[in-house]
Parts: C-alpha cells; structure tokens; sequence
C-alpha cells in the first residue's frame, strides 16, 4: 500500500524524535550515576568569576594539545564553555586538523558532523549546515563573504583552531546565512621560541612544505611575532587536474602595559587551479562508474586567486573583570577563471556539447567591532553581560559571462584539447551571457547579551540587536540600480540547566535575516529573507571539559525566499522552508593518549510554499541521514611508545540534484599512522578510502557537476620541530 504525504510526514517526525529522544538517553548514561543523581543545586568549575572570565587566557589549542577545548567565542563574543552556550557548536583543534591532513575548510567540514560539502576543487567547495550554505566566514570573529565560485574558502595553515556553530545566530551576524557561522582563531606569537618544518609527498601528486617560526621579538617578551609559509599541491587523481595554494602569513602581539595588548597580523592566500567541474551522465542517461581519472574539461581550464587579510585588535583588562576589544579586519580579493567543462549528457557516440564560463572579480570587505564584557554577582551568583557595536562593508564588482554551445559533438579526448576560447572575452563582444555588476552590503549594529544566573545551576540568556543594513545591486550595463535599506530588530533567548556536574539541558531561540537580490514588480529588491530556529537539546562535558557531547533537536524556518513570478520577470517573496533535524555529538580527549570525534545527523526538510526550482532543490542534495568518525591513540611507554593509530569512516545515507540524478549512498573508511622518533622528528602517513570505494560525493546536471569522490591514496608527512 502506498504511504500518503501524511504517513510520510507522521513517519518522519517519529523518526527525529526517536532520534533526539534515544540520543539524550545514551548523552545521560555517560556520565556516572548521572540519571540516579537528583535535581538539586548544582556546582560545578566555571571559568567565569567576579574577577573576570579566565577563558580570556586559555592557551592555545596547538600549545595543550589533544582534540578537547575548554571553551569557544563562536555566536557568543565573549568565551564560554561548549556546554554552556546553547546552540549546537563544535571546535576542531590543530592536533585534530594535522591527524586528518586538512588543508582547506572545505575538506575540514567533509569530516564535520552536521556538515555537508558540495565538492569541488578544494577551496572552491560549498559547505551547508543544516540545509544552508555558509556565505561568510569570521577570523577571530570578524566576517568576510565566502562563495565557491570565488575560491574564497580558506586555507587551514594559519590558525590554530576551526569553531562551527550550526543553525541562525543574528545577534552578531544579522546579515548571514540561516546555516551558522565558522570562525577561526588565528596562530598567535608564543611567548617562548618555536619553530617547525614539515614536508608532504603522495601517491596522487599531492606535495606540501610549510614552515612556522614564532617568539619573543625583545628581551622581556612585550613584543612577540610569528611568520608561517605555507604551500600545497592537492590531490590530482583526475587528468590535467591540478590544484596549488600558497599561503603567507605574519603576527606581531605587543604588550603596551600590563592589561593591554596590540595585535597585528596580515595573510596572504594564492590559488592556481586547473579547474575540473565535474563529469557528465553517460548515454544511457545514468551516473559513470570507473575511469576516475577521466576528465571532462580542456586543458587549458584555469581558476586564478590571490586573497589578503589584514588584522588589527587592541585588547585591554579591567580593573573588576572587564574585558574591552577593538578589533578590525580588511579583506580584498581578486579573482580570474576560464573553464569549459560538459554542456549535456553523452550520446550514444560518446560526445557531448560544451558550455563554460569566464570571470573577473574585484571585492573588498571590512569588519569592525568594538565591545565591552564585564561579570557581576547577583542572587549570590556569577552573571555577564556583553555590550558592543560593530560595522561591515561588503563590496563586489563581478564581470562574468556564460556561454552555451562552445563545441558540440566533441569527444572527451577532443575537449581536453579544445582550441582556447577566451570566454569572458567572447561575451564582452557578443553580449550573450553577458553580465556586469556591483554589489554593496553594509550593516551598522548595536548589540547586547545578558547571562543571568538567579539559581545555582540555572542560566537564563537574552540578548537584542539592531541593525541599520543597506543593500544596493547595481547592472553596469543596463546601468540600472535597486536598493533596500531598514532597520531591524534580532532578539535571541536561550536557557541552560544544570542536571548534575556532567549534564545540561538546553534550549534557545534565534533569528536572522538575509538580504535579497532579486527585485518584486515595482523594480525595488525584495524584502529580506528571515530565519527563525528553536533548538534543544542536552550537553555533557568530562575531564574537566577535555571530552564534550551533546545531542540536539531543532526546527528552522526560512520565510520571504524569493519566488519567481509566472510569465513576468520580477519575483515575490512568498517561498518558505521548514527543516527539522537532530544530531548527536561526542568529541575531544577521553584519555591523554585517545582521542575522539563522532556525530550522526538526521534531516527532514519541506517546501512549504516553493521559491525557485534551484533554491529549493539544493535541499534534495542534502542527505537525510551522515555518520562521521574519526578517532586516534597514542602509545605512551613500552615498545610502541611514540607510536600514533587512528581511523574513521564518512557516511551518508541517498541524495538527488534537482534534476532528478540520484547517487547513493557511501560509506569511506580513512586510517592513519604516525611515529615520533624523538621530540624533534615526527612522520605520519595517512591512508584515504582504503577500500578504494567509487561513489558520488555530489550530483549536478546532465553535463556537468557530478563529482566522484578521490580513489584510495596515501599521504606521508615529515615534520620537524626546533
């Protein structure tokens, strides 16, 4: 018997809630005796003090160690533990980072609970939480724009650790997408002479060499700086496919006074890639297995990037426990590509047409903020409060063209030797595909957050912004001109309730809005889209938050999407999407030697009022069940001291693209060994997809943006510490 939408629907909440249900029961068995514990006052190590937040101070991911982290600054702007922020939040360490070889955040968030990655090149991939794409990425918690297109995905050389919130947080980041935010805190000038050099060799062309050196710039260590280069050759297991990132970076921390500090920093990123966009369908119109390395693209294919940052934050402590921060970053970015990859599927000869595209991007992006944080006692415990303003500026001049019908009833071997086509050129000429525009954002804000602790155990979280944004859109060639401005309000609320010393419940509300491009009947762009989510859930920290857990349920609306008008050339904003969701978490240290990250994920989404066919299909690619583990263990005595195993396996259940392509599901098992020789020399070798499984890890269209996942292969890394 057929199951009707209703079943289908009833099915598929029964389904979250077994999910979230059955995870906080397994989270609670965790911690010893914690389900017989009764529901008293609860004390337990808090960072935060009359006297200030000690996590102002917490060292260096890279300097402790181990994949555990005490607290984050993600959607919180001033740290706080993992268990007691109340949305889903996860931290990537640096030791995390170089056991998994991870050089770009597009692979880093392949291995992310809760995350998925359209692939593409690496650092030119789209990275989604919760059926969203992060548009923005902070440094240090200042925003720039993140767009595949662009390469604009970073590089992971430079920082020391990678924080992820899932799900809308617009109390700092109004104008962002409903996916989160990822922030990420930059390697900073140790106090004491450091320095290493590491160099990187596989079976599929992949090359690397880095070096760091960083310390005391003067006698008494007032002045400190850090200089790190960094350059990698991906993976090239497709033909003529090559991939190059450079990465420079520098760092000076000066101490003005006792309480007061200067940073500066600058980076520099570079990408040179031979772009591969993917494979087509075969001719009998289904997905092609085998032959990875085939490519469907021409030889001369190229995407060319360089990226700047430059950093500027003051820091200084209160008498009291305040804490004061100004901090500033200015970004500009250049982009070129041209690339042909496949127009249509094969034909029964095996060929296929050819489109391609051809660009020229110039964007600069400046983020400033300034706040003020401060604990107090009241009710005989420890509350905060955070007050603050910050500004951005996102500007962006994108001259590109597309073009359909380049060749047709070209064979593969003859599309990789296609005569060169300049095709940002060809459409200047033509006009067809043509486009030429710029781009503005800016958003002034005025934010506040208070934590409120009436009982021992007991937060209560609530925090305001408003926002004055303006949004224009700009077509140089028509030479017309939309814009939008408002000023809007984005509450947020959240609770935490200590169960005992190991267990919290949660819960919060936020929101956020988004900006829109497209334009309604009077020419004027249309109203931004809003996300609204309620998210619940249980945390759990152990070892005195060496180990964090959580298990978490949410609903999410998307309201205003842009939806296209019939026949008419303008759009409504009447679309809506509604997505429910659990994920279970366990991450960090459950020993000194072991080392742990593991989630599931479960997603249900619904087109409540549909938008446009391409907006609304991007949730088919997002499947509805991912597993992700990795874990490693270190020997420490005896004859295997020194020695370092570790594994993990990526999952995910069946997904389709828009155009009705389905790819299974998969499952990739990853492993890796290391050996320290001595406290100097290291080595480690990490084997990817040992079983050498083929499958799709993203579907497209017809001709193009079918991606296959990388074949079974190795990667040796040498490393020396001085």
């Amino acid at each position: 018997m057929a199951m009707s939408r209703n079943d289908e629907v009833h099915g598929s909440n029964k389904r979250f809630f077994r999910v979230t249900a059955g995870g906080a029961l397994l989270l609670l068995g965790l911690g010893q005796n914690a389900l017989a514990q009764p529901l008293e006052p609860v004390t337990r190590l808090d960072g935060i003090t009359v006297e200030g937040n000690r996590f102002y101070e917490m060292d260096a991911s890279e300097a402790r160690g181990g994949y555990g982290i005490e607290s984050a600054t993600v959607g919180t702007k001033t740290p706080a533990t993992l268990r007691d922020i109340p949305q889903s939040v996860s931290v990537v360490t640096r030791e995390a980072i170089d056991d998994q070889n991870l050089n770009t955040l597009d692979e880093l968030g392949r291995k992310m609970p809760g995350v998925r990655v359209l692939s593409n090149d690496n650092g030119r991939s789209s990275i989604y939480a919760r059926g969203y794409e992060y548009d923005e990425y902070n440094i240090d918690g200042l925003p720039a724009p993140m767009a595949s297109i662009n390469g604009s995905v970073p590089s992971l050389s430079a920082f020391d650790r990678v924080e992820i919130m899932r799900g809308p947080s617009g109390l700092f980041n109004s104008t962002s997408e409903m996916g989160g935010i990822v922030n990420l805190v930059r390697k900073r000038p140790t106090d004491d002479f450091k320095a290493h050099i590491q160099a990187q060799a596989g079976t599929e062309e992949q090359l690397g060499a880095q070096a760091d050196i960083g310390g005391r710039l003067n006698e008494s260590g007032s002045v400190r700086g850090r200089v790190m280069a960094d350059r990698t050759d991906h993976a090239s297991y497709v033909d003529y496919n090559e991939n190059e990132q450079s990465d420079l970076y520098a760092a000076v921390d000066i101490e003005l006074s006792e309480n007061t500090t200067l940073g500066l920093g600058v980076l520099r990123n570079t990408k040179d890639i031979v772009v591969d966009n993917g494979r087509p369908l075969g001719s009998d119109g289904k997905l092609m297995y085998g032959s990875q390395s085939d490519f469907y693209g021409a030889k001369w294919n190229n995407f060319e990037s360089q990226a700047n940052d430059w950093f500027a934050e003051l820091t200084h402590s209160f008498s009291g426990g305040g804490f004061g921060r100004v901090a500033t970053r200015y970004s500009s970015r250049q982009a070129d590509f041209n690339y042909a990859f496949g127009g249509s599927a094969l034909d029964a000869n095996q060929t296929l047409s050819v489109s391609g595209i051809g660009s020229h991007l110039e964007q600069t992006a400046l983020a400033v903020d300034a706040s003020y944080s401060k604990p107090f006692e009241i009710f005989d415990n420890v509350s905060e409060f955070v007050v603050g303003t910050d500004f951005k500026r996102y500007e962006t001049d994108n001259e590109s063209a597309r073009a359909r019908g380049l060749a047709k009833g070209v064979t593969r071997e003859q599309l990789n030797n296609l005569t060169y086509i300049d095709i940002l050129q060809a459409g200047r000429d033509s006009g067809k595909g043509y486009s030429n525009s710029a781009t503005r954002l800016k958003e002034t804000g005025l934010y506040a957050k208070l934590t409120l602790r009436p009982l021992d155990g007991l937060a209560l979280i609530a925090g305001s912004r408003v926002s004055r944004y303006q949004a224009e859109e700009t077509d140089k060639l028509g030479g017309s001109r939309q814009s939008s401005e408002d000023t809007v309000f984005t509450p947020y609320a959240g609770l935490v309730l200590d169960l005992n010393p190991q267990h919290s419940l949660y819960a919060s509300y936020s929101q956020v809005f988004k900006p829109q491009t497209s334009v309604d009947a009077d020419g004027d762009l249309l109203e931004p889209r809003e996300g609204d989510q309620y998210e619940f859930g249980v945390k759990g920290s152990y070892f005195g938050g060496a180990l964090n857990a959580r298990v978490s349920g949410f609903r999410l609306y998307d309201t205003n999407r842009a939806a296209p008008v019939p026949n008419e050339s303008y759009a409504s904003a009447v679309g809506k999407m509604r997505i429910n969701g659990g994920e279970v978490e366990i991450s960090g240290s459950l020993t000194p030697q072991w080392d742990l990250i593991a989630g599931y994920t479960y997603m249900d989404t619904k087109v409540e009022r549909a938008s446009s066919a391409r907006d609304d299909g991007i949730f088919l690619l997002m499947p509805e069940n991912q597993v992700t583990l990795w874990t490693q263990y270190e020997f420490a005595g005896g004859q295997l001291h020194g020695l370092r195993v570790g594994g993990g396996v990526t999952a995910m259940s069946d997904f389709e693209a828009a155009a009705g392509i389905e790819a299974p599901g998969y499952a990739v098992i990853d492993a890796m060994i290391g050996y320290d020789f001595n406290d100097s020399l290291s080595a480690q070798l990490n084997l990817n997809n040992i079983l050498d499984r083929e499958y799709y890890s993203r579907v497209g269209a017809a001709g193009t943006f079918n991606m296959m996942g990388a074949p079974a292969n190795a990667v040796a890394t040498l490393r020396y510490d001085f």
